[in-house]
C-alpha cells in the first residue's frame, strides 16, 4: 500500500517538475526579448520577468526536483528494483540525470538573467525549451513499456519529433520576423 502511496507522490512531483522546467523557460524566453525594448519597458519588464522566474525556481521548480528525486529513489527501495536492476530502469534512470543536467543548466541561465545578463536569444531559448519535451517523451515511453526494443522505435520517433520541432521553430521565426 505504502508503494502506491509513494507513486502516486512521484507522479505528482513530477509533473510539478515539468511544469517548472517548461515554464521558466518560457520566462527565460520572454526576459531575453525584452532587450529589444526602449527603456523604461525593458526595466519594467525585466524586473516582472525577474521576480516571475525566482518564484517559479524556488517555489516549484527546484522543490519539485528533490520531491521527485526522494519519492523515486523511495520507490526503488520499496520495491527493491535494485535486485536485479532491469534494463528499463537503468535507462530511464539515464534519461532522469540527463534531466537533471538539463536542470542545473536551466539554473544556470536562471542566475545569469537574475543579474540582467541574456547569453541567448529567444530563438535558441525556444529550442532549448524543448529539450524537456524530448526527456518527458523518452521517460514515459520507458516506463509504460518497460522494453529496450520499445525504446528505440522511441528514440526515433524522438528524432522525427525532434526534426518537426526544428521545423516548426523555423516557420515560428520567419512569422514573428515579419
Amino acid at each position: 500500500m505504502s508503494y502506491l502511496y509513494l507513486k502516486a507522490l512521484h507522479i505528482i512531483f513530477v509533473v510539478t517538475w515539468f511544469a517548472g522546467l517548461f515554464y521558466i523557460v518560457r520566462l527565460f524566453i520572454y526576459f531575453a526579448e525584452t532587450a529589444e525594448k526602449p527603456e523604461p519597458e525593458r526595466g519594467i519588464l525585466q524586473k516582472q520577468f525577474s521576480l516571475m522566474q525566482k518564484r517559479l525556481w524556488y517555489g516549484i521548480t527546484w522543490p519539485s526536483a528533490i520531491l521527485t528525486l526522494i519519492f523515486g529513489t523511495s520507490i526503488v527501495v520499496t520495491l527493491r528494483l535494485y535486485d536485479p536492476f532491469p534494463s528499463w530502469l537503468i535507462w530511464k534512470i539515464a534519461f532522469v540525470l540527463g534531466l537533471y543536467i538539463y536542470h542545473f543548466l536551466c539554473h544556470k541561465i536562471f542566475r545569469q538573467q537574475q543579474l540582467g545578463i541574456i547569453k541567448y536569444t529567444s530563438t535558441q531559448l525556444r529550442i532549448w525549451n524543448e529539450v524537456a519535451t524530448l526527456f518527458l517523451i523518452s521517460v514515459v515511453f520507458l516506463v509504460v513499456l518497460k522494453s529496450a526494443l520499445s525504446m528505440v522505435w522511441g528514440i526515433v520517433g524522438l528524432i522525427l519529433f525532434s526534426v518537426v520541432l526544428m521545423l516548426a521553430i523555423r516557420v515560428y521565426k520567419r512569422v514573428r520576423e515579419r
